[in-house]
């Protein structure tokens, strides 16, 4: 149940004790309004990090380090839920909604790198036409040419011109024009409201023309942007970046950021061992908290009496997320509408989170796409715990008490005992127990899972979506037929609807408001008619903090912005926040 994780708040009231002084991993320096300079920061993942370029990155774990090296035109505010100004100053539309006109900020500079010589490193208009035309892009590894094609003018053309190549032509896209140095003009196709919250998307991160110039096909290994850290080092262990020196950004005081003086991300065998490192104040950042796994954090009440339990804090934001499991429409085994709907009756999602997860999450009960602030879910009607209706369904398709169905791989990308890997666990004996389907979990990396869907092995696997920016298109456009085959993360079950595309391209660039979000509300309530997926839960991100690190707070994007982050250790009576 819920009240779990307040137990959990809790039990941490009770046990922040002072863990002793820990020497910085650089040199500290003082800075105004009581922040420092230096540090290192070291969070663990369970993915290798292994994508640098922003447009070629598909998943959150690679994110969180490229959104460290690079800036987007814009940036989302959580806590204003609000877009605010980045490599863009400002920006001005005209009279008919459809041409944009960005000012780029003055004085950035990409981080110091060979491919520059002895020429400048300026950021210009250029460099965000370059970025934006391979966003636009059908280049092999771009993860995000879906997100322009039905806006901005000459884009679709542009992709379909670049579908599997791996250079672009000079031209780019028509509708994307350099002004000046500092000015950039964009030409939808149709209005599109919050078009500038598209921009915000931390897979649009300004790249540096130049550097792909310079580097080509080995720009892979390279990482050259503007933001306020730049890459050290990459080995098999960890991913280790370092303070830019000349970053554009200063804080509310004056200080130049950032503070940080390194990030360590560092590779973790599984929850257990991520646990006990932070536990040991050799990792200061846990993203998902498990709650039967406290005591590896907490350690026990004797402990914590003689205070040797680190001092640690908890944030959390309500996670514009969704957990669910896909199936490969075009198999055998799931072309049948029947034998997906079954599928969804058949599992109780509030016995998973009650039983299996110890209260983590909320069952998803109301369509695919969360809650926002911009959209009501809430009148769409998901799917209900129906066990006879699943039998009976099962045995419309022919496939009666499980009959004639084969026994599958159930390809899960998460390590043994995660929360991910329990609610499979649940889902796979439910499924047994109502309606005779056997599925084995075949724990895997997400690479080996991208594969397995790419060859058609995967008939059946668990997948995650996180917001990369607050709009419900973000999670429905998941769905869209002409994303169908592409290399992407989007649309990999080949789910082909007219009247879902017609709806989806319809409310792209529906000007009213409320119009809009009962044109995504009807998309929303077809997945779930069809059975398009099995929506399971969305969740929380909650996350605990080494005390000792300033200035965090999560995200519901479950991003980490460590631009103003600090480093100081806190005093024996200081009160945590």
């Amino acid at each position: 149940m819920r009240y779990l994780l307040l137990t959990l708040f809790a039990l941490m009231a009770m046990v922040f004790t002072y863990c002793g002084d820990s020497e910085p991993a650089t040199e500290e320096l003082e800075a105004k309004g009581g922040k420092l300079y230096g540090g290192e920061f070291t969070f663990m993942t369970h993915e290798r990090i292994n994508v640098l370029i922003p447009a070629y990155v598909g998943d959150i774990y690679n994110s969180r380090v490229t959104s460290q090296i690079y800036d987007p035109l814009m940036v989302y505010d959580p806590n204003t839920e609000t877009v605010v100004p980045a490599v863009a100053e400002s920006f001005k539309k005209s009279s008919d909604s459809k041409v944009y006109t960005f000012k780029i900020r003055k004085g950035i500079e990409f981080h110091e790198d060979d491919c520059f010589g002895k020429d400048s490193r300026k950021l210009t208009a250029e460099d965000v036409k370059y970025t934006l035309d391979m966003a636009c892009s059908g280049l092999e590894k771009n993860q995000v040419g879906h997100i322009f094609k039905l806006r901005i003018v000459g884009a679709k053309e542009f992709y379909e011109q670049t579908k599997g190549k791996k250079t672009m032509p000079a031209s780019g896209v028509s509708g994307i024009k350099v002004i000046d140095d500092q000015t950039l003009q964009i030409t939808l196709l149709n209005p599109s409201p919050g078009f500038e919250v598209i921009l915000t998307n931390p897979s649009l991160g300004i790249v540096s023309k130049k550097a792909f110039e310079h580097y080509k096909g080995k720009i892979d290994k390279h990482a050259v942007g503007s933001g306020p850290f730049m890459l050290d080092e990459m080995t098999a262990d960890q991913v280790t970046l370092k303070r830019n020196p000349n970053y554009w950004k200063k804080d509310e005081f004056g200080n130049q950021l950032p503070f940080l003086g390194r990030i360590a991300v560092k590779y973790a065998k599984n929850k257990k061992s991520e646990l006990l490192s932070f536990r040991k104040a050799e990792a200061d950042l846990v993203l998902e908290i498990p709650v039967e796994n406290i005591e590896n954090i907490l350690g026990s009440l004797k402990e914590a009496q003689e205070g040797k339990n680190i001092k640690h804090k908890v944030d959390g934001e309500a996670s514009m997320s969704m957990a669910y499991v896909a199936m490969a429409h075009e198999s055998d085994e799931f072309s049948d509408v029947r034998v997906r709907q079954a599928f969804n009756l058949a599992i109780d999602r509030n016995a998973i989170i009650d039983t299996w997860l110890e209260g983590e999450g909320w069952a998803a009960e109301n369509g695919f796409a969360p809650e926002m602030s911009n959209y009501d879910n809430s009148v769409v009607k998901g799917h209900s715990y129906n066990v006879e209706r699943a039998k009976s369904l099962m045995s419309a398709a022919g496939h009666a008490n499980g009959a004639n169905f084969p026994t599958l791989d159930f390809y899960v990308n998460s390590k043994e005992g995660s929360g991910a890997h329990k609610m499979c666990l649940a889902i796979q004996k439910q499924l047994k127990d109502n309606i005779n389907i056997n599925l084995n979990i075949k724990l895997c990396t997400l690479e080996e899972r991208t594969q397995a869907i790419a060859s058609g092995d995967a008939k059946i696997w668990r997948a995650g979506w996180v917001a990369d920016y607050p709009a419900p298109e973000n999670f429905l456009g998941l769905f869209y037929g002409g994303n169908v085959g592409e290399n992407t993360q989007m649309n990999r079950f080949n789910y082909r609807s007219d009247k879902f595309d017609a709806l989806f391209e319809a409310a792209s660039h529906e000007e009213d408001a409320e119009k809009r979000e009962k044109l995504y509300q009807q998309c929303d309530q077809m997945v779930i008619n069809e059975a398009v997926v099995m929506p399971v839960l969305t969740d929380d991100h909650v996350v605990m903090i080494n005390a000792r690190v300033r200035n965090f707070k999560a995200s519901p994007l479950e991003s980490l912005n460590l631009t103003s982050v600090y480093i100081k250790q806190p005093l024996k009576e200081e009160p945590l926040n």
